[in-house]
């Protein structure tokens, strides 16, 4: 049992829950002080490397979110329609997990290939990719700053394709997209903070997918967002070490192999 049953459906849930962790979790961060001896880039780095205001990368992610939540109720009125009623709150929680990990598999596997080629092909580079990357220096909100096609590609495509391959339930969808969003938001957070429970059981952290924002490694940590798994088997992994600035905070600085 779950605490809006009764309330409203797992559909329901699925489809808009992970859009008010988003804005939640994202906006704690946003709300939170400087913190800048946390920071992987200074503020006034910030403020002149990126290429899009905030109000830009607002109605962006919104945009991206709206078809998220057309498609992902088209998808759970098709996949209800084929499931008994009552199997939800049968499946043992072993199960559940199996199919969650099944699922970040998947969506990794997707969005590895995807990304990787949305970066080889200068066309898609040059008119699809290439909104996301101007954000050089990444923060929560911007974590679905996409080009529309790309937040569909991307984003909403390799959730569907993880969704029917698992064979989850939309009660389980609800924990596993909202999990995949924080982890999402958290990878383009900037901040290193002590006690990071993703930096504790992912190598593809914050730090991992900033080396990828900047120049030098534009080729690299293509991974996202669980693990680093095809980068490292692909040869597209670059290592890094977190040094400490002069000027205070912290740069993910990237290792040769």
């Amino acid at each position: 049992m779950v605490f809006w049953e009764g309330y409203v459906s797992d559909e329901t849930m699925g489809t808009f829950a992970p859009i008010v962790v988003y804005w939640v979790y994202a906006g704690v961060y946003q709300l939170l002080p400087p913190l800048d001896r946390y920071r992987l880039h200074t503020r006034k780095e910030e403020e002149q490397k990126n290429l899009v205001s905030l109000s830009s990368v607002i109605k962006g992610v919104l945009l991206q979110q709206l078809a998220q939540a057309t498609i992902a109720q088209l998808l759970f009125l098709v996949t209800s329609d084929s499931s008994p009623t009552g199997t939800i709150a049968q499946l043992p929680v072993l199960i559940q997990l199996l199919q969650i990990i099944v699922a970040m598999f998947v969506m990794d596997t997707w969005q590895y290939f995807v990304h990787r080629y949305m970066h080889q092909n200068k066309f898609l580079y040059r008119h699809i990719h290439s909104q996301h990357h101007r954000l050089v220096v990444p923060y929560a909100i911007g974590a679905l700053y996409n080009h529309p096609l790309e937040g569909l590609l991307l984003d909403t495509f390799g959730g569907v394709i993880s969704f029917l391959v698992s064979g989850m339930t939309a009660r389980t969808a609800v924990f596993f997209f909202c999990f995949a969003v924080m982890k999402t938001v958290d990878d383009h957070c900037g901040l290193w903070l002590p006690g990071n429970i993703f930096h504790l059981f992912f190598q593809n952290n914050t730090a991992y997918h900033d080396i990828h924002h900047q120049l030098q490694g534009s080729k690299y940590n293509y991974s996202q967002p669980f693990f680093s798994i095809w980068d490292r088997i692909l040869g597209t992994h670059m290592p890094y070490s977190l040094v400490t600035r002069k000027e205070g905070g912290l740069e993910a600085r990237p290792l040769k192999e």
